[in-house]
């Protein structure tokens, strides 16, 4: 298995070094040259498999320059022990009728994130030697919430790796910027940044495709990659739990195999849906692809109309992780959609960045369509449908989460498309609980601090605390650096101590 770039295909090179590199030279991203295929009957095996086995079963097909040994460290590492508190590791919950919610929040930092960033540092390391031995490698990431704190415990203390990670200093929620700030390693820093996500990504992708940068960093025997989902290795885990959460369907006796299934993710950079419509390429029989948005609505325009276009109004949210208006992953679906055409897809990307706007044409608007629907929830549908799958099912979900079910019960009154459908739960109601609280008690002002209120949402709604959110309370903050998005450059050098 090769892998070329959206913006050169002509460019070929290994799982290891698409892994290791994070993003391509010209700043495109890496994607695989051929999309494996698996049967029914390769499905059908996976339904008695552990999770581990499962992922192996996927992830040998993307990562064949990897040895079987090699691979088995790789992912027994990340989802073996005592990481996940969930023998399932992703386990599906039917919540009523063909509501099934895969909750993908189990692991160390309470969100979908440690799926990929518990194995992506056993991949970064693998591919680092096979590729790059002897540099350090220097992860960079721009966060809108949960990413961060994923990346950061995934990355501490692994040898031969420093990770920097830039938040927006008002647009994440406050347990996750104490999950960040409270951080432990000694490879680790993190700082705010004055201004949003996008803002935070933006100059990220900036300072890996500067030359000068670049060059700086392999004087010291430095080199960048990415934690973010442009890193293929962050991507490709994630194909895996949707085989999974079929594969619990049918053990679970919710469909025959063979039956499709809708999936709805509530998504802002779009990797986490990506990682849904490479699973239905392969072979999971996925009839449709929700996309969940929030207030910031920009995925549903282009999956309805066709135009992406980020110069609207940005909105802060109750569900910060999708506060975000440059959907980086995007690009990889315009990639497949336009049958690899890299000329335009650099034609895209150079529109988006020089007017804020783009249009595909009704051929692929239409092959999208083909693939995905899209509807978006305002900050009072989430609150209500926060408050009434509680009240109806005794099912608290965060914000994020509440999106998505929103979204599902407006696409099946639309449609009067009912087949089973997994939700994609990506993080515990325990990461957002003013939030959470305030929703199930009708918008009732919380005047508690977090963790009085968590202790609230336990003893009251009777939920139990992962944790990993109990041991934050006692836990001395360690980063409080702040700069702006045009210091950010500067901030590197100073995290690395260069």
């Amino acid at each position: 298995m090769l892998y070329t770039s959206t913006r050169n295909n002509s460019l070929r090179v290994s799982a290891a070094q698409a892994i290791a590199q994070g993003i391509s030279e010209e700043g495109g991203l890496f994607v695989p040259c051929e999309i494996p295929e698996f049967t029914l009957s390769d499905i059908e095996k996976m339904v008695n498999m552990p999770y581990i086995d499962r992922a192996k079963t996927i992830l040998k097909t993307f990562l064949t320059d990897f040895t079987e040994e090699e691979l088995t460290y790789c992912v027994e590492g990340a989802y073996g022990g005592n990481k996940f508190t969930s023998e399932k590791i992703a386990p599906v919950v039917n919540v009523n009728g063909n509501e099934n919610i895969l909750e993908l929040w189990h692991g160390p930092t309470c969100a979908f994130k440690d799926m990929a960033l518990q194995l992506l540092p056993y991949l970064m390391t693998v591919s680092a030697k096979k590729t790059v031995d002897g540099k350090e490698i220097v992860i960079l990431v721009a966060t809108s919430g949960d990413t961060g704190k994923a990346a950061l415990e995934g990355f501490k203390d692994v040898e031969n790796t420093r990770i920097l990670v830039f938040y927006p200093v008002d647009g994440v929620s406050p347990m996750q910027k104490l999950q960040m700030t409270t951080q432990e390693g000694e490879n680790v820093a993190v700082c705010a940044i004055k201004g949003n996500f996008d803002d935070a990504q933006t100059a990220v992708k900036a300072i890996f495709t500067n030359d000068e940068i670049k060059a700086q960093l392999a004087k010291k025997d430095m080199m960048f990659s990415s934690a973010n989902s442009i890193n293929w290795g962050r991507l490709v885990p994630q194909i895996v739990y949707y085989f999974s959460a079929y594969a619990d369907m049918v053990e679970q006796g919710r469909i025959e195999l063979g039956d499709e299934i809708n999936v709805v993710v509530p998504t802002g950079n779009f990797g986490n849906i990506l990682a849904g419509y490479y699973a239905k390429l392969m072979g999971v029989p996925i009839k449709k692809l929700i996309c969940a948005s929030n207030s910031n609505n920009i995925l549903t325009d282009f999956l309805t109309k066709g135009e992406y276009n980020r110069n609207r109004t940005f909105y802060t949210t109750t569900s910060p992780s999708m506060d975000i208006l440059i959907s980086s992953n995007l690009e990889r679906l315009l990639y497949h959609i336009s049958g690899n055409d890299d000329t335009l897809v650099k034609e895209l990307m150079s529109q988006l960045n020089e007017c804020g706007v783009y249009k595909v044409s009704e051929e692929m608007l239409g092959e999208i369509r083909h693939y995905f629907d899209a509807g978006f929830a305002d900050e009072y549908q989430v609150r209500k449908t926060i408050q009434t799958q509680f009240n109806d099912y005794k099912c608290l979900l965060d914000p994020h989460t509440a999106v998505a079910v929103n979204v599902y019960y407006s696409y099946v009154k639309r449609t009067d498309d009912d087949v089973p459908t997994v939700i994609d739960s990506t993080a515990s109601p325990f990461k957002f609980p003013k939030s959470v609280y305030s929703a199930v008690f009708d918008g009732t002002e919380v005047k508690m601090t977090e963790f009085e209120t968590i202790d609230e949402i336990n003893e009251v709604l009777g939920v139990e605390i992962p944790e990993p959110i109990k041991a934050l309370k006692n836990k001395k903050v360690r980063f409080t650096n702040v700069c702006s998005k045009e210091d950010m450059s500067e901030m590197v050098f100073n995290l690395l101590n260069l």
